[in-house]
């Protein structure tokens, strides 16, 4: 089991950047009882991208975290004894990152991911809603894909594009995607300039030398709190929220691709990408 990072305490002369992440923590991980669709959609999408990283990576592998702002991923997997490397642009999160750590390896590497290079390469990428966010996605999966050791992974979690509310454009219907590079890299669901279909993931991560190993569609619309059932969320046991989570994951493709808000998928380098690093 992940420990509870280290409770912090709001500051008024924190950053600014501070005081945007802090009601996200207190959401997600310090347990404020809180029966927001937010909060529950955030629990699901967290435990199935840490499953889908014990499924694959043993502990010691060493993990990249990308645009990994307040940290709980990095955290939380640095605890369960991964050797982490966390990213971001703004790099004065970093320090607030230490507040909240308790125990295990974590590096810091602020910075844009288009600029850095590494020393080493990593057993795990994680990009955890952060393709939606890049003006080019397909430039994006390739840099990624470089970072990996041979038979590495990159998971990776985004809006799922299929899902009968979204009102984005696919990537693929965008001629020049130059045209958002303006508006790129901001957080939160206000920067999202693509949602992916599961098409254009496997299209994707072709390109980049990659094959889809596994894909998840998780997150229904009432483990979510969309169409007025967060009223239902503050009425339900967890319990059932959980067992209607679990049916509809159950469900035929097609379906699933409907009610569904986040896809998770694994990647890993196709036979030809593994012969070439060799």
């Amino acid at each position: 089991m992940v420990k509870n990072m280290k409770k912090i305490n709001f500051k008024e002369d924190w950053p600014e950047s501070w005081k945007y992440s802090y009601p996200y923590d207190l959401l997600e991980v310090y347990g404020v009882k809180n029966l927001t669709g937010y909060a529950h959609a955030y629990a699901n999408r967290f435990k199935h991208t840490l499953g889908l990283i014990q499924k694959v990576a043993k502990p010691g592998a060493k993990i990249l975290d990308i645009a990994a702002a307040q940290g709980n991923f990095s955290l939380s997997l640095a605890e369960l004894e991964y050797e982490v490397t966390w990213n971001d642009l703004r790099k004065e999160l970093i320090d607030y990152v230490k507040l909240k750590w308790e125990s295990g390896i974590v590096h810091y590497a602020p910075g844009n991911i288009f600029d850095l290079k590494f020393d080493t390469q990593f057993d795990v990428v994680l990009i955890a809603e952060v393709i939606e966010h890049v003006a080019h996605p397909d430039d994006f999966l390739k840099n990624i894909a470089q970072m990996l050791k041979p038979g590495g992974y990159i998971v990776l979690s985004t809006p799922n594009g299929q899902y009968f509310k979204n009102r984005l454009p696919r990537f693929s219907d965008c001629p020049d995607p130059s045209q958002y590079e303006v508006i790129q890299f901001k957080p939160n669901s206000d920067g999202h300039i693509f949602l992916l279909h599961l098409d254009e993931i496997e299209q994707l991560s072709h390109q980049a030398g990659l094959v889809v190993k596994e894909t998840r569609l998780v997150t229904n619309p009432l483990t979510n709190g969309h169409i007025k059932l967060h009223h239902l969320l503050k009425l339900l046991p967890k319990s059932w929220v959980e067992t209607c989570e679990k049916l509809t994951c159950s469900m035929p493709l097609a379906v699933k691709c409907k009610l569904h808000t986040t896809t998770i998928a694994l990647l890993t380098q196709s036979k030809s990408s593994n012969e070439i690093c060799g």
